[in-house]
């Protein structure tokens, strides 16, 4: 699915915007592609983002895009207060079950068979 980019975006402007580069110290941040590195634009974002880029993140991704990317492609980088926060406030996900220990760090793993 094509990324719907806001109306104030110039075609030139398919990268991110510089406020965010702090949240994608692990990549190459010119680098990123809004359609290619959508999941791993959603999770940081959602994960440790700020007012300002969650709203920016919700302008250029639908929320069934956000959902659909936390939902089927989990990453473990949420902190329990912050995955709680998304899940059921952000994305209204709180009647849906989910693996904890597929989004929180810092969770034992389940070593039994």
């Amino acid at each position: 699915m094509k990324t719907k980019l806001p109306k104030n975006f110039k075609s030139k402007d398919k990268r991110l915007p510089r406020f965010l580069k702090a949240y994608f110290w692990s990549v190459k941040f010119d680098e990123l592609d809004l359609d290619k590195d959508k999941d791993y634009i959603i999770h940081q974002i959602l994960a440790y983002g700020d007012l300002k880029a969650i709203k920016w993140l919700f302008k250029v991704y639908n929320k069934k895009e956000i959902k659909n990317s936390f939902l089927k492609k989990p990453s473990k980088i949420y902190r329990p207060q912050t995955f709680n926060f998304v899940k059921n406030i952000l994305l209204g996900l709180e009647k849906k079950s989910l693996v904890f220990n597929k989004y929180v760090i810092n969770t034992p793993r389940d070593i039994r068979q």
